[in-house]
């Protein structure tokens, strides 16, 4: 199963004609992660507090329409995939709107220690994430 955040796009998020800066989608795709993984019971704090941190090995996005100022964006997040030490997780972001897919993003985590190598996730976190994953967004 898969979450949806929706984002208000504010004159920050945008170029001189009102465009949402195309780096941003990653921001807003980071948010999308988070909110996903603390409604799966994986809290970020909790994990970091005991060693556990996920870092952006891959990312993907393609563009096919503008986000606008103003414009409120739908974040649709899943898990495709998940292994021993990874998560790829896919991102529809749609004008809330009107439905209008605008970015097909696909980012890849991977779990890490504080000295940044590689760390199998715990059973706990596999099972809470993947929890009725189907072929999702991206």
């Amino acid at each position: 199963m898969g979450h949806t955040l929706k984002i208000r796009i504010y004159y920050e998020d945008t170029d001189c004609g009102g465009v949402v800066y195309y780096a941003n989608y990653l921001k807003y795709c980071e948010r999308a992660r988070t909110e996903f993984l603390e409604a799966k019971g994986a809290s970020l704090k909790k994990l970091m507090d005991e060693g556990v941190f996920f870092v952006v090995a891959e990312a993907s996005l393609k563009y096919l329409s503008p986000g606008r100022y103003g414009d409120i964006l739908a974040i649709d997040t899943a898990v495709r995939r998940a292994g021993p030490a990874s998560i790829t997780f896919g991102h529809d972001i749609r004008r809330d709107a009107t439905g209008e897919l605008l970015v097909e993003a696909t980012v890849k985590l991977c779990c890490v220690n504080m000295e940044m190598k590689p760390l199998r996730m715990r059973q706990d976190i596999t099972d809470a994430v993947t929890a009725g994953v189907r072929e999702g967004p991206g």
